[in-house]
């Protein structure tokens, strides 16, 4: 990667998917990871919402969201294949790779997703912060949400430190202004 190349946030597309397995592997330990199908099918699901970070030709993060039902998180690994009624935006999965780190790409993946969702009508964002990622989506502006015992189960199933967390899109949301540089 080049520091004259710009940040540039673009559709994740299926050429990406190779490059997304890899960072992925990066980010999360062997039980939260999905294999090819289930991360596909959210491509495939709502390519609106799932985005892709890049410099130059180098996938550097990604982000995996979708159109959902309120409080219905999909299990890990299921293969998506119908959004039923779009009351949200799930997130369902950023990463970002340690080369990307610190350029602002999941910052920047978030709010072009808020700015989509904001445009279709949804409201509210959902996500379950795992292995200790609470702290970053605080500073997204997300907070911990109230749950119920069928919900509580669910995000038991991503791990110990797993939390449930919510936050209100603005009808304004959008991504900072351009010109983040790539890091070499």
């Amino acid at each position: 990667m080049s520091a004259n190349s710009a940040l540039t946030i673009r559709p994740l597309e299926w050429r990406d998917l190779t490059a997304a397995l890899a960072i992925q592997d990066t980010a999360y330990p062997a039980f939260l990871r999905e294999g090819a199908d289930a991360f596909a099918s959210r491509i495939e699901l709502s390519p609106s919402y799932c985005l892709a970070a890049t410099c130059g030709d180098d996938l550097v993060a990604y982000l995996l969201a979708h159109g959902w039902t309120r409080q219905a998180p999909p299990p890990i690994g299921a293969i998506l294949s119908a959004i039923p009624v779009a009351e949200v935006l799930y997130i369902h999965d950023l990463a970002v790779s340690p080369a990307g780190r610190g350029s602002g790409a999941g910052r920047r993946l978030v709010m072009r997703a808020f700015e989509r969702a904001a445009r279709d009508g949804l409201t509210v964002a959902e996500l379950i912060a795992v292995e200790g990622a609470a702290g970053y989506w605080r500073t997204l502006g997300f907070a911990e949400g109230e749950r119920s015992a069928d919900l509580s189960a669910k995000v038991s199933a991503y791990g110990p430190g797993a939390r449930w967390m919510t936050r209100e899109i603005g009808p304004a949301e959008s991504e900072p202004a351009g010109g983040q540089r790539c890091e070499p």
